[in-house]
């Protein structure tokens, strides 16, 4: 069927190594495939059923017979999963106590002590800010005719914003990116040794500079999401130094690795589509609508893991046993062609437009509200401020297929 993947009808199993080049720079071709022969099959190279239709995708997420956490209800031996590897303690500590991974009654306790900051109308705020630190950042580049977009613009705005909520100085965001994306390597295919170390010594770092942070609050409380977690109770309890730990490095490293893939996707996107930028973002309305497209389109995140957290048999037949995974695939659903009209095509002026690039249910991304918001204002910044913009070079994805962005952006006018 193809160089980069093999799909046998009959028997609904594929073939498609995560990281073959051919495979990771489109998986779209893939996802064309399998939602022509059989949008539910069994991907050997991870060894689960996955599940590419929009509608099946989006109820699964919302299924409480399936989560994220699985060793709250099963050992280990009865997974056959091997035993914690001694190598990658510090970094499997930084994922104990995970929003992404935690199932009720810990998933509730936390993201409720979590949520305010997030929610709409209190990102909203932020909005001056980002709107400065924009036109800040395309004040230092302008002049020079190009630029490599996603380290000098697409990286430094989610990263400092993210910081700044938090409670840490701006001029760490670079060194908060560096050790998130040393740690975000473990979630590839076929992760080596070398990277387990990596990201292990990463999750040192990182937890030491975060635990400096939290005796400086305890000492001298200020204003910020930090001193919010240390402080707040719910039912009396308040979080463990662990769990502020591990939520403030969850908040640092989501809140900016899915927003700069998104970035420099939606910028690739809008250039690609010869459509005007200027009608793109005519409006408040309709930079929204934008925006909502380009998460559509080329997701950042591709697909999120499931276990069964007990027996299951789906309306479709396929039953899954207690511990079992599966994949709910989000790039995927995103393109179904019988979910959107022309699901290839670019449209911001679809009026058909949904995703579910942020999840749904209860880990429906925390930080969308705000993510979406950076999304408008630095989509909208950077092509009003730069109405020439051209790609300088053909645009290549990152051999990181799970989590589907740019390796580089390079930019003209």
């Amino acid at each position: 069927m193809s160089d980069a993947f093999r799909l046998t009808t009959d028997t609904r199993r594929a073939e498609a190594a995560p990281r073959e080049p051919a495979f990771y720079r489109d998986p779209y071709a893939f996802y064309d495939a399998v939602h022509a022969a059989s949008p539910t099959f069994f991907w050997d190279n991870y060894g689960h059923w996955c599940f590419t239709g929009f509608k099946d995708v989006n109820a699964l997420l919302r299924d409480k017979r399936f989560g994220r956490q699985i060793l709250h209800l099963m050992s280990r031996e009865q997974l056959g999963m091997p035993p914690p590897k001694a190598h990658t303690a510090a970094f499997d500590q930084t994922e104990k106590y995970s929003l992404l991974t935690l199932e009720p009654p810990s998933h509730t306790r936390l993201r409720s002590l979590v949520n305010r900051a997030f929610v709409s109308r209190n990102v909203e705020q932020l909005r001056p800010r980002i709107e400065r630190l924009a036109n800040e950042l395309v004040d230092g580049f302008e002049a020079d005719g190009r630029v490599e977009l996603l380290r000098s613009y697409a990286v430094p705005i989610p990263a400092i914003v993210i910081a700044e909520m938090i409670g840490m100085p701006s001029d760490m965001a670079m060194q908060l990116v560096d050790w998130s994306n040393r740690m975000v390597a473990m979630y590839m295919h076929g992760v080596t040794h070398e990277t387990e170390l990596d990201a292990n010594q990463a999750s040192i770092e990182f937890m030491d500079y975060v635990r400096t942070l939290i005796d400086e609050r305890r000492r001298a409380p200020r204003e910020d999401l930090l001193t919010h977690m240390l402080t707040s109770e719910v039912d009396g309890e308040k979080l463990t130094e662990d769990e502020v730990i591990s939520t403030t490095i969850l908040l640092l490293n989501a809140g900016h690795e899915a927003t700069v893939h998104t970035t420099g996707n939606a910028v690739k996107s809008i250039l690609e589509s010869g459509l005007d930028p200027q009608a793109l973002f005519a409006d408040d309305k309709q930079t929204e609508a934008t925006v909502e497209e380009c998460l559509r389109f080329d997701a950042p995140l591709h697909m999120f893991t499931r276990y069964a957290l007990q027996d299951v048999t789906l309306e479709n037949g396929l039953s899954f046993k207690q511990g079992e995974t599966i994949g709910l695939m989000l790039g995927a659903a995103n393109r179904d062609p019988s979910r959107f009209a022309h699901a290839n095509r670019f449209d911001p002026f679809r009026n058909d437009g949904q995703n579910v690039s942020f999840g749904a249910g209860i880990h429906f991304c925390i930080g969308a509200p705000l993510a979406r918001i950076e999304l408008q204002v630095s989509l909208k910044t950077l092509f009003t401020r730069l109405p020439g913009l051209k790609l300088a070079q053909p645009p290549e994805y990152k051999n990181i297929y799970h989590f589907h962005g740019l390796e580089r952006l390079e930019l003209a006018w």
